[in-house]
């Protein structure tokens, strides 16, 4: 199976991740913003810090952000953005169960790999961050990525390719965490990339661990 062969990889956004070299003083600030949010969570860090790691004052920041909320929003709000696409871009495929939950899992880490700071932020605040009006946002892009993995998922055992046993809402939230956490250890190599990951993924959410009784008998 060549990976995400329906998928498209570049990031049509390009802001969430803040991976790109700041080209002036609103995305600098937004860059050190991210990574001191992801580091050490959204309440944890105050304006104070950011303008520091910028190396201007704290007034000085006001004039290219009107508060810490807003920073957070212009992070977020392309890591969503990025994510619903890719995910609607899944569903609208006529491919088998196991292709599309294939997908679905490349479709998620490469969206990891494209906003990492956006997505520790979200993985580690979201609960913080919902509590404000402002954010209510977020609870709707919950229920739209648990939506299209149950879809997803419940299709695939509708159609005698996925165990029927077991809990679609279990798996989604076991397999959510899986992949979204990876983004706090996985670092992809030449020999181990990304696309390696989706696919060992893909095969141990389906296939499982065990070797097939017949296989396993037979090296005994």
């Amino acid at each position: 199976m060549r990976l995400g062969r329906h998928l498209v990889t570049a990031n049509p956004t390009g802001m969430g991740d803040m991976s790109r070299e700041p080209v002036d003083r609103h995305e600098q600030i937004l860059a050190v913003a991210a990574g001191l949010f992801a580091r050490k969570g959204v309440a944890a860090t105050t304006v104070r810090e950011i303008a520091d790691e910028v190396g201007i004052l704290s007034g000085s920041l006001y004039h290219h952000f009107e508060s810490k909320e807003a920073m957070v929003d212009e992070i977020l709000a392309p890591y969503l953005k990025d994510l619903r696409a890719k995910y609607k871009a899944v569903l609208a495929l006529d491919v088998d169960p196991r292709t599309r939950l294939h997908d679905l899992v490349v479709a998620s880490l490469q969206v990891v790999e494209a906003h990492p700071h956006a997505t520790e932020i979200y993985q580690s605040d979201v609960n913080y961050l919902s509590q404000s009006d402002r954010f209510s946002y977020l609870k709707n892009a919950a229920k739209d990525v648990r939506k299209t993995w149950l879809e997803v998922i419940s299709a695939g055992v509708a159609q005698g390719a996925f165990r029927a046993d077991l809990e679609p809402k279990i798996l989604y939230r076991v397999m959510r965490d899986a992949i979204w956490l990876s983004v706090r250890w996985f670092k992809p190599t030449h020999d181990y990339p990304l696309s390696r990951l989706a696919e060992d993924c893909t095969s141990l959410f389906i296939d499982g661990l065990a070797l097939p009784r017949t296989t396993a008998t037979t090296r005994g």
